[in-house]
């Protein structure tokens, strides 16, 4: 719920003299007391952290069973205990040695190790629980064969739902510590992307959308000199391929991201003997990537197998249920914000002269212009003072921010911290204008002077809220925003769209990026 009239576009020209010998630059820390864990994470080496995550988890299954022996034995939970089977606990203990090394075992058959960055929270807990159903079964049956009636099966019913409790919790805690030290650089890698083309800028929307991944992207290296001088967002153009190993060296590089067609591959050979030299890891994308696995699809010929592209996901089938699920909730969201709607309405009315909603032509799918509905913000002459204000424009594109805008009134203020201006907008999703979640609407001016591989995200309806505006809102630039929006387009799925709206309830709630 952020669509909001204007975005920070912020690309800044900046050119690599690989003449001069550059600084080596360490990874920037935003606090000082932070630095001894940015120092540990570098020096520690990464099997330990593997091996540190299974001792935790062994640490964990125990505590499972603790307090699954006491609420059998000493609560009684649901169903009391016969005297004449009370056992005391160290005769469970060889069958804890056997959990554990049942459910390590399962574990790493359910890929729940080694631990995959960018898995999320809800997939790690489905691969614990299915793990851990599989290691307890397993154990039943081992007692069931050799001792027969001696142990409690409720026993071991409890430990697997607390071992996937408890884990999952763990994991919990887990991700949330990482997303708090990547703010600092504190166990991210570093990369250098080479080449700016389409495959390259697929790789750069893929690493804004999911950070969760622990890649940070410093800037990119191509031969174009248009490309190699222009910063795509916060990612710096570092000038020409030439230009790797000084780069690498000065920026503290770790892994680097090859995107360069194989008719260069005797430049690629290059690449990776410098980064075998200076001790970085080399990833190489071959040209077919240019077609994400959303856009691909294979079928057989005799035994031959045919590629070719396909139309974007949200077609057919999957646009129906977008379309019915943006009624549904859409309605139902009306209905549940309605006082909030009138309550705000009179707040306008008698704070200032002038109507209470904001109407503007924004541009939706397929570049068809719509009357998009918000709460008026501003003072009722806004547009006629904006060249008075001018000076102050944040952006250096063809958007138009200020962080502390003058033309607010008090109560377009509080209501655009919160995003409350932008519920009017659910009129338009329900006239189909627009959806709950999707790209941005940009203004008419502002697409005029799109690039051309940043067309694409018109290619479905823009929405209420989105990938950007949970990442970041306002704080974003513009070329980000529309790396966000095209990674939301090719790779559009139902969990995608819950994740967004999800996120949504915290980033309205935190107020970050929202001016």
């Amino acid at each position: 719920m952020f669509a909001d009239e204007q975005q920070n576009q912020m690309t800044t020209v900046e050119k690599l003299d690989a003449t001069e010998p550059l600084p080596r630059q360490q990874p920037p820390l935003s606090g000082s007391h932070l630095s001894w864990l940015a120092a540990l994470t570098q020096r520690v080496p990464a099997p330990f952290w593997r091996l540190l995550l299974i001792v935790t988890d062994v640490f964990w299954i125990f505590a499972a069973f603790l307090t699954a022996f006491a609420l059998r034995y000493q609560a009684q939970l649901f169903i009391a205990v016969d005297p004449a089977f009370q056992l005391p606990l160290t005769s469970y203990l060889p069958q804890v040695l056997l959990l554990v090394l049942f459910l390590l075992v399962a574990f790493r058959f359910s890929r729940v190790y080694p631990y995959q960055p960018g898995r999320s929270w809800v997939e790690e807990l489905w691969r614990i629980a299915t793990a851990t159903t599989v290691g307890v079964i397993l154990l039943i049956v081992v007692n069931l064969l050799f001792r027969p009636m001696l142990y409690s099966r409720l026993v071991f019913l409890y430990t697997a739902i607390l071992v996937t409790v408890y884990l999952g919790v763990s994991r919990l805690v887990i991700l949330g510590a990482r997303s708090h030290l990547r703010r600092y650089d504190i166990g991210v890698h570093r990369v250098l992307l080479v080449g700016a083309g389409d495959v390259g800028r697929m790789v750069m929307r893929t690493l804004v959308a999911r950070p969760d991944y622990g890649w940070k992207l410093v800037g990119f290296l191509d031969d174009n000199p248009a490309k190699s001088s222009t910063d795509v967002g916060r990612f710096k153009a570092l000038g020409p391929i030439e230009n790797a190993p000084e780069v690498m060296a000065a920026h503290a590089i770790q892994r680097m991201i090859i995107c360069l067609p194989w008719q260069t591959h005797r430049t690629i050979q290059r690449l990776l003997c410098e980064c075998e030299q200076q001790q970085v890891e080399a990833y190489v994308v071959p040209d077919l990537f240019l077609l994400t696995k959303n856009q691909m699809k294979v079928q057989v010929l005799n035994g031959i197998p045919l590629m070719s592209t396909r139309e974007i996901s949200i077609q057919g089938w999957n646009l129906l249920f977008k379309r019915v699920f943006d009624l549904v909730v859409g309605a139902a969201m009306g209905v549940a914000v309605s006082p909030l709607l009138l309550l705000i309405a009179l707040a306008i009315r008698f704070e200032t002269p002038g109507p209470i909603l904001f109407r503007q032509t924004r541009v939706g799918k397929n570049g068809q212009h719509f009357i998009c509905y918000k709460f008026r913000s501003m003072v009722a002459n806004a547009d006629q003072l904006r060249s008075q204000i001018a000076s102050l424009n944040e952006s250096s594109g063809p958007l138009f921010k200020i962080r502390k805008d003058p033309r607010l009134t008090r109560v377009g203020r509080w209501i655009r911290r919160y995003s409350l201006d932008e519920l009017p907008q659910l009129l338009n999703v329900l006239r189909g204008e627009m959806s709950l979640i999707g790209p941005r609407p940009n203004l008419p001016a502002e697409v005029a002077q799109y690039q051309e591989w940043m067309k694409k995200r018109l290619l479905v309806s823009p929405g209420l809220t989105g990938l950007w505006q949970v990442s970041g809102r306002s704080d974003l630039m513009f070329d980000e925003m529309v790396l966000l929006d095209l990674y939301y387009v090719e790779n559009w799925s139902v969990g995608l769209d819950a994740s967004i709206l999800l996120r949504s309830v915290p980033a309205v709630l935190r107020a970050t990026g929202a001016y």
